[in-house]
């Protein structure tokens, strides 16, 4: 995906905002794009395909560098979904909860993997930078199963319960994300999709502020009441995809 800069949205601002700094307008723009993204969630992102690692049950979420994991759709392991908990349903569920490695030490975990000998006293006949073949230990996933369920750890964290085995499995995520706090930006198709919603947040954060040239509460009550509804519109239509659904009225059962 390619990006685009916040700062290709100041000349829509600047005009709204005479005399205010270039960098406070870009930092009120990237403040507005990271509320408008988490109202909407229409930021999606779905990473590749990767695998979890025998005894590790814990992982960083795969997504651009210069954003955040704002809200997990769903989970697929291995072609079937994963159940989403909350932390505290997780340590209801789990009490026990996972131990890195099944609680072996790390720096044992290599088992029997050949060391290094490149550079030392025996002769090395193996091809200049071979790898010796790693050879991890069975006891490493010992207190592991196939994993059921997933929660989220920190901001940039999540866990699968219960740890992993030495199974294979592969995990697609579907996320929607937030730009971070230092973003210069975002994708492009994205922020293209919401400029109007970002731009209007933007301009009635500014014009509020007290104490400058620019403030004019007035136009801050009008761009703010076109955000809020710009925001509402583009949440309904991420919700709605390009398709098209049918609005159905019931009549209650009367019993």
């Amino acid at each position: 995906m390619s990006d685009r800069t916040f700062a290709s949205v100041v000349p829509k601002v600047s005009p709204h905002v005479p005399g205010c700094p270039q960098p406070l307008m870009i930092q009120a723009i990237r403040d507005a794009a990271i509320r408008i993204c988490e109202k909407t969630l229409a930021w999606r992102y779905t990473p590749p395909v990767f695998s979890l690692l025998p005894g590790v049950h814990e992982y960083f979420y795969p997504k651009p560098p210069a954003a955040d994991a704002h809200v997990m759709f769903a989970a697929i392991l291995n072609g079937a979904p994963m159940e989403k908990l909350t932390l505290e349903q997780a340590i209801e569920l789990y009490p026990e909860w996972a131990d890195l490695y099944s609680g072996v030490d790390p720096a044992t975990i290599w088992g029997d993997t050949a060391f290094n000998v490149f550079n030392t006293d025996p002769f090395n006949n193996a091809q200049f930078n071979q790898s010796p073949t790693v050879s991890l230990l069975d006891t490493i996933s010992s207190a592991g199963s196939e994993p059921r369920s997933i929660t989220q750890l920190s901001p940039d964290r999540f866990i699968v319960l219960p740890l992993p085995d030495d199974a294979p499995y592969s995990l697609r995520l579907f996320l929607a994300l937030k730009p971070k706090r230092d973003a210069t930006g975002m994708d492009s198709t994205v922020l293209d999709e919401l400029e109007e919603a970002i731009t209007h947040a933007a301009l009635q954060y500014l014009l509020i502020m007290p104490n400058v040239t620019w403030s004019n509460r007035e136009l801050a009550v009008y761009f703010g009441k076109l955000s809020l509804y710009q925001t509402t519109e583009r949440r309904a239509r991420a919700n709605l995809t390009t398709a098209r659904g049918a609005v159905l009225a019931r009549f209650p059962k009367i019993v």
